[in-house]
């Protein structure tokens, strides 16, 4: 029943207190502050909304806060009080309590979702403080990762997931771990949860430089239908649709219609849909059903990477291409159930099944006619996909002595079942010359983890351990005879981190512990079981601590070092041995509130990562980034205007081992406008408002156009939007 008392007594002893807290419509506020002003005791709030606290006797002072909501202090005495209800108030950064959990950097983007909301779904990744991406096909194909030193590829090294379903694909076409997050409409993310490292029990593979979980609203405000266009025949259309809204169930549905031709001369005739539903109900004892489905589909054209040399030769232009022929098309359907068991004040129980049905089909040309100068080098990479999975965790809170305890305790699978997976040598996108590899696919990974939390005086010590079991069956078509290769491997990761709350406004953390990610099928079953499921071992020390009322601010030392590893170089269908390798570094941010209406943001990284089994000046990982920074200033106005500047700034990095060839840093400036008139938003939204000339993304490649005597290895760009503008108008009803 939702309206339990908000402090019951427990009959044994009057020093502990046990409550709930509750929004505006009477949902469970997960993640609320509660801290007792006389003993200093804190706690959480859970995902059902409760929460227990040590130490506490009749007549002492409760404080309830959360980010975007106005604290309450209530003066505790036996069951005296009902269910705490919080309200939506202005965001005032003194009003944060920086007491947060080991995820510390989930404070970081409450913030930065309160003062600037993302305008697109290539923004909710850069909502990462120190992540960077880059498109390089057209707008269709996931975005390259950069985030701690790594080049993660697609998604190599980095675990993302929507309301607990992976969105990374593993053994892809195109390259393992591949995340393509397209199908995520950014106005139906209520929450972006992510930290860096292999310090989370809950996050398995994949998450060695960090993760990103995004949690979609369960409830919409109003519903709306969105307009925008802009330079490069750019059109989208948005419809929110609120469905039903009580006290007991919501339901709303979510569309979105993007095209573009994009700078380029070839257009690139892109086009993606997006379709989502989703229905939450609160049932009787505080349980929680939730269940959505979504789908998603693209396609596109794309210019492809350019060799610099054709571009300084006159050739073509920075927007042009070599084989205008590039491109694919793409879909997902995605099925998602959350059932919560609230089993007492104290437990309860979280089940999370997913079903995706995912299709993939690129064609590219990185080599133009080095290894065929009659056809040209283009490529087909192509798979069908079935993705299932399943998680049932159980969550405990218990007091020993004046030490609060929490429990995760989590059992699940994924299964990964890739038809047709191939890569062939094509022309035209219609004729296929040759199938290079070609099979089915068939992958599982099934997992436990135990996680605790003790909370004991200015102490939070979280000792974690996680075991994953993988198997590996690949059934090459292309074989003379049927045969199913099979490999398996297990490995154990622990976690230990540890947090000091020094005061409300100071806390210091420690954070060490053991990940992976696991190889391409196509490695493991080539490679016979060996050195398949390299581990990362990493360690984090830092703070987070508010010196003044309106300034936030995080820091942290870090190292991260990875095992020998394995690549599958999906564009060519070879195994290429990756070496040891260590990074390490520095990450600064601040959060600052210059007055009621205007916030500034800011995140500086820096990064020194080197192979360790290269001879030094032959050692260094290409396309790692070096420094970067990201930082800007927003406006909130109680007159209607909002806005945003925001900056980011990659350095120069080097782009092959011995750094003789360098991929161009560069920094690029967007600015967005709005005004709010009752029910009709009017909004202008700019991207590179400098023109800055800038290349997206960068490779070392060895290539031979044609007509080319021999092959240069040289910088093959993707050029960066230019200034671009477009016009948005939303009404509400």
């Amino acid at each position: 029943m939702i309206c339990s008392a908000f402090f019951c007594s427990v009959s044994v002893s009057a020093q502990t207190a046990k409550g709930r807290v509750i929004d505006e419509l009477s949902k469970p506020l997960e993640g609320a502050y509660i801290a007792n002003l006389r003993s200093g005791t804190h706690a959480h709030v859970d995902e059902t909304g409760f929460f227990i606290i040590a130490n506490t006797a009749p007549g002492d002072s409760i404080i309830v806060s959360h980010i975007g909501y106005q604290s309450r202090i209530l003066r505790y005495e036996d069951s005296s009080f009902n269910p705490v209800k919080l309200f939506l108030s202005p965001f005032e950064l003194s009003e944060v309590v920086i007491n947060s959990g080991i995820r510390h950097l989930n404070i970081i983007s409450s913030i930065d979702l309160n003062t600037s909301p993302v305008n697109s779904s290539q923004e909710l990744l850069r909502k990462v403080p120190g992540l960077f991406i880059g498109q390089h096909a057209g707008g269709g194909k996931a975005e390259q990762i950069f985030l701690r030193g790594f080049d993660c590829d697609h998604g190599t090294d980095i675990n993302i997931s929507v309301d607990g379903m992976p969105v990374n694909m593993v053994s892809h076409a195109h390259g393992q771990g591949y995340a393509d997050l397209h199908f995520l409409i950014p106005e139906t993310v209520d929450k972006i949860d992510f930290d860096k490292g292999p310090y989370f029990a809950d996050k398995g593979n994949l998450a060695t430089a960090g993760y990103v979980a995004f949690k979609t609203k369960e409830r919409l405000e109003s519903s709306s239908v969105s307009l925008e266009a802009g330079r490069f025949n750019t059109f989208r259309v948005l419809g929110l649709l609120d469905v039903l809204n009580t006290d007991h169930q919501s339901a709303y549905i979510a569309s979105e219609l993007y095209m573009t031709n994009g700078p380029f001369i070839a257009p690139q005739n892109f086009k993606r849909i997006n379709l989502m539903g989703k229905y939450t109900a609160w049932l009787t004892n505080n349980d929680k059903l939730s269940f959505s489905l979504s789908h998603f589909a693209g396609k596109w054209n794309a210019s492809g990477q350019i060799p610099q040399r054709a571009v300084d030769e006159g050739l073509i232009t920075r927007f042009g291409s070599i084989d205008s022929t590039e491109g694919g098309h793409t879909s997902r359907t995605n099925v998602n159930l959350q059932y919560i068991h609230h089993v007492n004040p104290y437990t309860f129980i979280k089940n999370t099944a997913y079903y995706s049905h995912y299709n993939f089909e690129l064609y590219s040309n990185f080599t133009f006619w080095l290894n065929d100068p009659v056809n040209g080098d283009q490529i087909r990479q192509k798979e069908g996909r079935n993705t299932t999975g399943f998680e049932t965790e159980l969550n405990k809170s218990l007091l020993i002595g004046n030490a609060t305890v929490t429990m995760q305790a989590a059992a699940g699978f994924r299964s990964d079942a890739v038809h047709n997976i191939e890569l062939s040598h094509t022309v035209d996108r219609k004729t296929t010359l040759q199938n290079i590899m070609l099979g089915d696919i068939d992958e599982t990974n099934i997992y436990s983890y135990i996680n605790t939390e003790f909370r004991t005086g200015k102490w939070l010590i979280n000792p974690a351990i996680r075991f994953d079991h993988l198997q590996f069956n690949y059934e090459d078509r292309l074989a003379a005879g049927f045969s199913t290769q099979s490999q398996s491997t297990s490995i154990i990761s622990p976690k230990l981190n540890f947090l000091y709350a020094q005061s409300k406004d100071l806390q210091y953390f420690i954070k060490l512990g053991k990940g992976f990610h696991s190889n391409d099928t196509r490695v493991v079953v080539a490679q016979s079981g060996r050195q398949i499921l390299p581990a990362a071992y990493g360690a984090d020390i830092g703070l987070i601590w508010k010196p003044l009322p309106r300034v936030v601010v995080n820091t942290a030392l870090w190292y991260l070092y990875l095992q020998q590893e394995f690549v599958y170089v999906g564009d060519e269908g070879v195994v290429e041995p990756g070496g040891r390798t260590a990074r390490k570094g520095i990450d600064i941010g601040l959060r600052w509130q210059l007055n009621n209406w205007l916030f500034f943001n800011g995140d500086l990284t820096y990064t020194h990562g080197r192979s360790l089994d290269d001879p030094k000046g032959e050692n260094y990982i290409p396309l790692a980034p070096i420094t970067t920074f990201t930082g800007g200033f927003s406006v909130k106005d109680k007159s209607g205007f909002s806005g945003s500047i925001k900056s980011r700034c990659i350095g120069d990095r080097p782009a092959n081992e011995d750094n003789s060839i360098a991929a161009k840093g560069y920094f690029v400036t967007d600015m967005n406008i709005n005004y709010q008139w009752h029910n009709i938003r009017f909004g202008i939204i700019t991207e590179n408002i400098f023109n800055a000339r800038w290349n997206e993304t960068q490779f070392a490649t060895t290539s031979r156009l044609y007509n080319e005597p021999q092959a240069v290895t040289e910088i093959h760009f993707t050029p960066g939007t230019p200034f671009n503008i477009r016009a948005a108008v939303t009404f509400s009803f």
